[in-house]
Protein backbone atom coordinates (compact mmCIF):
# COMPACT_ATOMS: atom_id res chain seq x y z
CA UNK A 1 0.00 0.00 0.00
CA UNK A 2 1.27 3.45 -0.92
CA UNK A 3 -0.08 6.76 0.31
CA UNK A 4 0.68 10.00 -1.52
CA UNK A 5 -0.23 13.18 0.33
CA UNK A 6 -0.53 16.66 -1.13
CA UNK A 7 -2.01 20.06 -0.42
CA UNK A 8 0.11 21.52 2.36
CA UNK A 9 1.19 25.12 2.33
CA UNK A 10 1.34 28.39 4.22
CA UNK A 11 -1.69 30.45 5.17
CA UNK A 12 -2.64 33.23 7.56
CA UNK A 13 -4.72 32.48 10.61
CA UNK A 14 -8.36 32.12 9.68
CA UNK A 15 -7.53 30.75 6.26
CA UNK A 16 -8.28 27.34 4.74
CA UNK A 17 -6.34 24.48 3.17
CA UNK A 18 -7.38 21.13 1.77
CA UNK A 19 -5.12 18.12 2.11
CA UNK A 20 -5.50 15.12 -0.16
CA UNK A 21 -4.12 11.60 0.09
CA UNK A 22 -4.27 9.01 -2.67
CA UNK A 23 -4.09 5.40 -1.53
CA UNK A 24 -3.02 2.69 -3.97
CA UNK A 25 -1.99 -0.94 -3.77
CA UNK A 26 -3.46 -3.92 -1.95
CA UNK A 27 -6.22 -2.14 -0.08
CA UNK A 28 -8.78 -4.28 1.68
CA UNK A 29 -12.55 -3.56 1.44
CA UNK A 30 -12.62 -2.73 5.15
CA UNK A 31 -10.10 -0.27 6.49
CA UNK A 32 -9.71 2.94 8.40
CA UNK A 33 -7.94 5.96 6.97
CA UNK A 34 -6.99 9.13 8.69
CA UNK A 35 -4.81 12.15 9.16
CA UNK A 36 -2.30 12.66 11.94
CA UNK A 37 0.03 15.57 12.60
CA UNK A 38 3.30 16.23 14.34
CA UNK A 39 4.36 19.67 15.45
CA UNK A 40 8.02 20.47 16.19
CA UNK A 41 9.04 19.00 19.51
CA UNK A 42 5.75 17.18 19.98
CA UNK A 43 4.48 13.66 19.47
CA UNK A 44 2.37 12.65 16.52
CA UNK A 45 -1.32 13.09 17.27
CA UNK A 46 -4.59 12.05 15.72
CA UNK A 47 -6.44 14.67 13.70
CA UNK A 48 -9.30 12.67 12.18
CA UNK A 49 -10.18 9.21 10.94
CA UNK A 50 -12.82 7.78 8.64
CA UNK A 51 -13.81 4.17 8.05
CA UNK A 52 -14.95 2.52 4.85
CA UNK A 53 -18.45 2.85 6.35
CA UNK A 54 -17.90 6.64 6.45
CA UNK A 55 -17.87 6.76 10.24
CA UNK A 56 -15.72 9.71 11.24
CA UNK A 57 -13.87 10.76 14.35
CA UNK A 58 -12.27 14.18 14.80
CA UNK A 59 -9.95 15.32 17.57
CA UNK A 60 -11.60 17.81 19.91
CA UNK A 61 -9.14 20.54 18.95
CA UNK A 62 -10.26 20.44 15.31
CA UNK A 63 -13.97 19.70 15.65
CA UNK A 64 -16.05 22.27 13.85
CA UNK A 65 -13.06 23.41 11.79
CA UNK A 66 -11.71 20.30 9.99
CA UNK A 67 -13.69 17.75 8.01
CA UNK A 68 -12.36 14.41 6.82
CA UNK A 69 -13.88 12.68 3.81
CA UNK A 70 -13.09 9.85 1.41
CA UNK A 71 -14.39 8.64 -1.92
CA UNK A 72 -14.73 5.26 -3.55
CA UNK A 73 -11.32 5.51 -5.20
CA UNK A 74 -9.60 5.71 -1.81
CA UNK A 75 -8.81 9.39 -1.86
CA UNK A 76 -8.83 10.78 1.64
CA UNK A 77 -9.29 14.52 2.01
CA UNK A 78 -9.01 16.84 4.98
CA UNK A 79 -10.72 20.20 4.63
CA UNK A 80 -9.19 22.59 7.15
CA UNK A 81 -11.01 25.84 7.88
CA UNK A 82 -10.38 28.64 10.33
CA UNK A 83 -6.77 27.55 10.71
CA UNK A 84 -4.85 28.62 13.78
CA UNK A 85 -1.10 28.99 14.36
CA UNK A 86 -1.23 25.94 16.63
CA UNK A 87 -2.33 23.86 13.64
CA UNK A 88 1.17 24.26 12.20
CA UNK A 89 2.63 20.76 11.77
CA UNK A 90 3.62 18.03 9.40
CA UNK A 91 0.43 16.22 8.43
CA UNK A 92 0.53 12.49 7.64
CA UNK A 93 -2.14 10.35 6.05
CA UNK A 94 -2.61 6.85 7.38
CA UNK A 95 -4.32 3.63 6.40
CA UNK A 96 -4.99 0.81 8.84
CA UNK A 97 -6.29 -2.59 7.83
CA UNK A 98 -6.46 -6.00 9.41
CA UNK A 99 -6.40 -8.92 6.95
CA UNK A 100 -8.28 -11.96 8.18
CA UNK A 101 -5.86 -14.32 9.87
CA UNK A 102 -2.92 -11.91 9.62
CA UNK A 103 -1.53 -9.17 11.83
CA UNK A 104 -2.96 -5.70 11.20
CA UNK A 105 -0.99 -3.34 8.98
CA UNK A 106 -0.45 0.37 9.40
CA UNK A 107 0.70 2.47 6.43
CA UNK A 108 1.90 6.07 6.37
CA UNK A 109 2.28 8.62 3.64
CA UNK A 110 5.02 11.19 3.54
CA UNK A 111 4.32 14.28 5.61
CA UNK A 112 2.95 17.45 4.08
CA UNK A 113 3.77 20.70 5.86
CA UNK A 114 1.07 23.10 7.00
CA UNK A 115 2.22 26.46 8.31
CA UNK A 116 -0.23 28.94 9.79
CA UNK A 117 0.98 32.45 10.60
CA UNK A 118 -0.73 34.85 12.95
Amino acid sequence: VQLQASGGGSVRAGGSLRLSCAATGNILPINTTGWYRQAPGKQRELVATITTGRVTDHADVVKGRFIISRNATENIDLQMNNLKPEDTALYYCNLYQAPWGSPPSNYWGQGTLVTVSS
